[in-house]
């Protein structure tokens, strides 16, 4: 396995070089972040960030309207001018105004579908508890015989848009994120680095999904599994259908 491991270590710097635009209009554009590049400057006070690198793509401002885990992958949304962003910023405000769903891949049997409905600190590093709930649905467990233990995919849909909402609450019901350094567990993680050359967060946002609070028409953005992560899943025995059933759609609902 320790070619699989060099050959998506050359995928994933590879990745960083291109920002697939997913979705555009004249009030929003959608990219593809990949693993390993923030949204913007933060504590690591890197200069190569999303919002940089879309702004410089697109010659113009943008806004962030919502987060997305540096190591996290996926559908990253930004608006294009200061009314689109506040309505967009309210939209993510409201439950239920926005349908994100994300894959994962976590240690343990998860049971066919769950509810966690936990309270969560508003910051990873302290203040108060808010409500925070996620949904959560099994799509494979992996039991193989070489393994520890099984591992589930999972779908992680997101009620509400509280910072690292999911890797907490997965961690909460003792099925942290393959490859989360943070919440997850050292010695699985250097498994999966070691026996299926996973170097990444475990965690792709595949879809976005809201009515436009400007223009009232539905729009779904949608993002593959990207080879970082796909090609560890397919060696660990992931069932290919995976990748059609929540990955393979169109791009989006309307064109760039």
């Amino acid at each position: 396995m320790a070619f699989i491991g060099r050959k998506l270590r050359r995928v994933h710097a590879k990745i960083h070089e291109v920002m697939q635009i997913l979705y555009r209009d004249e009030h929003l554009v959608a990219v593809d972040k990949p693993s390993g590049l923030s949204v913007h400057r933060g504590w690591d006070r890197s200069t190569d960030v999303v919002l940089r690198r879309v702004r410089d793509e697109l010659a113009q401002y943008v806004w962030p309207v919502h987060r997305l885990d540096r190591s996290a992958s996926g559908v990253l949304l930004f608006a294009l001018d200061r009314e689109a962003a506040r309505a967009l910023h309210a939209l993510f405000g409201t439950p239920g105004g926005i349908d994100k769903r994300y894959i994962a891949l976590v240690r343990g049997a998860t049971p066919a579908s769950l509810t966690i409905d936990h309270p969560i600190r508003r910051a990873p590093r302290g203040g108060p508890r808010v409500d925070a709930v996620t949904d959560v649905r099994t799509l494979q467990v992996i039991d193989r015989p070489d393994l520890p233990r099984c591992y589930s995919l999972i779908e992680a849909i997101p009620k509400t848009g509280r910072a690292h909402q999911i890797r907490r609450h997965l961690k909460h019901v003792d099925h942290p994120l393959i490859g989360d350094v943070r919440y997850g567990k050292g010695e699985h993680n250097r498994l999966f680095r070691e026996q299926f050359g996973l170097h990444r967060l475990a965690l792709h946002a595949w879809r976005l999904a809201f009515t436009c609070p400007l223009k009232g028409n539905f729009i779904e953005i949608t993002s593959p599994v990207p080879p970082d992560l796909g090609v560890p899943l397919a060696h660990l025995g992931v069932a290919p259908p995976f990748t059609q059933e929540i990955c393979g759609l169109a791009g989006s609902s309307a064109p760039h």
